[in-house]
């Protein structure tokens, strides 16, 4: 077992000592003016030594007999001894005060057991003060702690989740080039330079936990300049937005998975007529965001089946607001994804 003094459980019980100290001084004043300043200077002479006891006893007699079968053999005898330090300590203190001319005697006692009987219930109540002061105290540490804990783990799955999702984005924005480079295409060097303008807002402003819906704006925009230039003038796309202050803080990156989404897994895959329809609302911190895309069913296709994307996408969502929707429809010929934010909700 370990003998080291934590200093800041000693800061602890000096702090509710103070506390003791003063509640003892209002009760002393208001009961007997006259003789408060001496009852305040006893008290504080007796709250030296038993401190000490408390401190000794919720620290180190209680943790060392706790759940542990082979010590409660002794416990009886700890505490027996504890009770006599209690209630003799502490009269024998009051007597030593005395005698150094620090106490003031302003009670006679008929004989040392009503001396002892006395002092010893003050001391139970301030047991009963330090020991449900020092739970109330862990209890509180205890649960910051634990939220501090629950934080740093939301944290990490976050910054976890977005290592996923931004190679992932990456990834298929240069299979895009790759095709238009096996083709030869003369849009290759273009696609790579809006590549070049997508990796340093990821490398150098995405890096925060917030950015301006203007700049989400922009590299949505940049996204689908870059994924236009792989189809001809039979894709129709339509974006348009809404939103009444462009510096209100959003996520970065947030609403580009359903983008991406649109682009990768319904306007290539759409045989007849390919479009990709957006539309971003806030109003009033509230956040909508509807992209419907071109896409076709195959008869063995019973449900929607969410790639890494939108599956990451859900999972940052619930570590990062506590009121959102999103909604994902699969009709004949339309994808429609619907996401909903109350961005006030952002915990």
């Amino acid at each position: 077992m370990s003998i080291g003094i934590n200093k800041e459980r000693v800061k602890l019980y000096l702090y509710l000592a103070g506390i003791s100290l003063l509640l003892s001084a209002l009760i002393d004043f208001a009961s007997d003016p006259e003789t408060a300043l001496k009852s305040s200077v006893n008290y504080t002479w007796l709250m030296l030594y038993v401190v000490v006891l408390h401190f000794i006893l919720f620290e180190y007699t209680l943790p060392f007999i706790q759940f542990k079968w082979k010590r409660l053999l002794v416990a009886p005898i700890l505490i027996f001894v504890h009770l006599m330090l209690y209630a003799f300590g502490t009269f024998a203190w009051r007597y030593i005060g005395i005698q150094l001319y620090v106490y003031s005697p302003l009670k006679e006692y008929a004989s040392i057991i009503e001396g002892v009987r006395d002092h010893f219930g003050n001391t139970i109540g301030s047991v009963l003060f330090f020991g449900i002061s020092r739970h109330i105290y862990d209890y509180r540490k205890l649960r910051k702690t634990a939220q501090q804990l629950r934080i740093e783990k939301q944290e990490a799955e976050l910054n976890y989740l977005k290592s996923q999702t931004n190679p992932h984005f990456l990834f298929n924005t240069l299979n895009n080039i790759y095709s238009l480079a096996r083709d030869k295409s003369d849009l290759a060097p273009e696609s790579i330079l809006r590549l070049s303008k997508i990796l340093r807002f990821m490398l150098y402003e995405a890096g925060g936990a917030f950015i301006a819906i203007e700049q989400e704006l922009k590299i949505i925009t940049d996204y689908i300049a870059l994924e236009q230039l792989r189809y001809d003038d039979s894709l129709h796309v339509n974006f348009n937005y809404d939103v009444e202050d462009m510096k209100q803080a959003l996520p970065p990156l947030l609403l580009i998975p359903l983008v991406e989404n649109a682009f990768k897994h319904g306007v290539s895959e759409s045989r007849h007529q390919p479009f990709v329809d957006i539309h971003l609302s806030v109003n009033k911190r509230q956040l909508t965001f509807l992209v419907k895309n071109s896409a076709e069913v195959f008869p063995e296709e019973g449900r929607v089946k969410e790639n890494i994307g939108l599956a990451n996408l859900r999972r940052q969502l619930a570590l990062l607001f506590a009121d959102y929707q999103l909604l994902v429809q699969q009709d004949e010929h339309v994808f429609t994804a619907t996401l909903k934010i109350n961005l006030a909700s952002h915990v």
